[in-house]
């Protein structure tokens, strides 16, 4: 199933704001591609890098969810976005929305550019290699 076959199959009413978010995301991240995959139990669109996930878009009983991992690992991003999308409820790596005036699409633009430069893979490696690191510190200590 594409992304704009999985946004046909969702409430009329939340159409038209998931599929401008959705071409948001492609339009201002060109490091990502879109697949609808299962996360967290239900079908979502999955905006991925290298193979792995950068952000989610999905819709449950009662709001729409993007989710986006660049916020979850940047504090200055998640502030930032905190501030400047007021009415939306943000969660560790994601925002929830009911309406497009939650989260507007110039601020939504705005965000996945900043995002695009965040290369992930790169800070997981990172991670990982510090935590070997420190391993091995604590192994001669």
């Amino acid at each position: 199933m594409t992304a704009e076959n999985f946004i046909q199959t969702e409430p009329a009413e939340r159409q038209d704001l998931m599929l401008s978010l959705h071409l948001a995301i492609l339009a201002n991240d060109k490091t990502v591609t879109a697949t609808v995959e299962p996360m967290m139990g239900k079908e979502m669109i999955l905006y991925k890098y290298s193979g792995s996930m950068k952000y989610g878009l999905a819709s449950a009983k009662k709001h729409m969810t993007l989710h986006i991992l660049p916020i979850y690992g940047s504090k200055t991003l998640y502030e930032k976005y905190l501030g400047l999308l007021p009415k939306a409820t943000f969660q560790k790596g994601c925002i929830n929305f009911k309406t497009a005036d939650e989260i507007p699409l110039k601020i939504v633009k705005q965000l996945i550019t900043e995002c695009e430069k965040i290369d992930l893979i790169k800070i997981r490696q990172a991670y990982l290699a510090s935590k070997e690191a420190d391993k091995k510190k604590h192994k001669k200590g």
